[in-house]
């Protein structure tokens, strides 16, 4: 199984909204682009809402039949390790190995001083195809990079071969996460992390390391855009290097996780994938939980109400909600509308205050990552909240399109080269 070049990892909170995300991806083909769904959500996502893996595999499978969509799609085992990966070995064909939390952890005794005595090539000058300068490194940065990160990729393997051992090789894409720690990953720690992970037989097919920034829930990107452009490029280069020198697949590409958004680093992805020919795999999140509130406000009358009665229970909960997430999120509470001001608020308040329009004055990035983290009360309203899903499907259904085609895949792959 090789993953193809524009991968799209398309969040759905409640399961509802598989047939409206792959319209997004037809309209796609329709304007030039080949852009391949992947539904994943995380096992926190499952505890939360109360879903299990098969849902997500059952919309995403009903959706393709009743479109006819007849190319490739994947269903993400999203962020799982070896406590979690279990539940979703029948359902899945997408795995996305979640070590960030091995980072730092001391590796097996002499794994550092094997991986150096293997690779002499990585001490010394070392020149990349793409990166303007050579790496210059000594043992000793070698040996810190890998202090670092083995420990992490090791568990990566123990990870695949457990899911290899149930699913067979070759039948499911693997996708190692790095990207939930504080520490940015350099191009040069990249290097030492796909020389690990050739080592230890791991055929992934995606990476997504942490970048320099803040990748916040559901808003814009936090940091220098200019820095970004120069580690995603140098990153590519590295990936394209690894994949020559160290065997790793040819399908080998860049993740950007919670990368929905992130509308001002979108020119700098667009610019990378472009110079390289490169693939990427994008993944979004709770945008499309977001979507719903909005199409939900917009349909006025009960659906309106129900997308206040979420804010005021969320913002009451604020405290706990927000605790999960305190390393994605960046709320001022004093800018947050009290529960009192939003219920007075008609449909286009409400729907301007939470849409990402950055053009939009009444757009409020605060209400929108609570309104983010807080779909935990919405699960909680169960079947009032599902019900009015589908009594508003309508304006719902072409709010999740318009949002995933027209915010995300037109700007990251059909913008005009410039």
């Amino acid at each position: 199984m090789q993953i193809e070049k524009y991968t799209f990892g398309v969040g759905d909170r409640f399961a509802r909204q598989a047939k409206p995300q792959l319209q997004a991806c037809i309209a796609a083909a329709g304007e030039g682009v080949e852009v391949i769904p992947t539904w994943n959500k995380s096992h926190r996502e499952h505890l939360t809402v109360g879903t299990r893996p098969r849902t997500v595999r059952q919309a995403a499978d009903s959706a393709v039949k009743d479109l006819d969509w007849n190319k490739p799609y994947y269903v993400d085992a999203d962020h799982i390790n070896l406590d979690t990966v279990d539940e979703y070995l029948e359902t899945s064909d997408f795995f996305t190995l979640d070590v960030a939390y091995a980072i730092g952890r001391p590796p097996d005794t002499g794994a550092i001083d094997s991986l150096v005595a293997a690779h002499p090539e990585l001490v010394g000058s070392i020149s990349i195809d793409g990166i303007d300068e050579p790496f210059e490194t000594t043992r000793e940065d070698v040996e810190r990079s890998a202090g670092q990160f083995l420990f992490a990729v090791q568990e990566a393997g123990r990870i695949y071969r457990h899911i290899e051992a149930a699913k067979g090789s070759g039948n499911f894409i693997t996708e190692v996460s790095m990207d939930e720690t504080d520490k940015p990953q350099s191009p040069a720690d990249l290097l030492v992390i796909l020389v690990a992970l050739a080592g230890e037989g791991v055929p992934v097919q995606t990476i997504a390391p942490k970048f320099t920034g803040r990748f916040n829930k559901g808003v814009d990107y936090v940091g220098d855009p200019s820095q970004f452009s120069k580690e995603f490029s140098d990153d590519i280069a590295v990936l394209r290097h690894a994949v020559a020198t160290y065997g790793l697949p040819g399908t080998l590409k860049l993740s950007v996780h919670s990368g929905s958004d992130k509308f001002s680093i979108y020119d700098a992805i667009r610019a990378g994938i472009r110079r390289f020919d490169a693939g990427v795999h994008v993944k979004t999140a709770g945008t499309n939980w977001l979507e719903e509130l909005i199409g939900l406000a917009e349909a006025g009358g009960s659906g309106l109400q129900l997308a206040k009665d979420v804010y005021s229970q969320a913002y009451a909960a604020r405290d706990a909600l927000c605790a999960p997430y305190a390393a994605v999120i960046d709320i001022d509470s004093e800018r947050l509308p009290s529960p009192s001001e939003v219920n007075g608020w008609g449909s286009s308040q409400y729907t301007a205050a939470l849409r990402h329009d950055q053009s939009c004055p009444d757009f409020n990035p605060h209400f929108r990552q609570l309104l983010h983290v807080g779909y935990k009360i919405a699960a909680k309203m169960g079947e009032r909240y599902l019900g009015m899903l589908n009594a508003c499907e309508e304006s719902i259904s072409r709010n999740v399109t318009e949002n995933l085609l027209s915010r995300h895949i037109r700007p990251l792959f059909l913008t005009p080269w410039t």
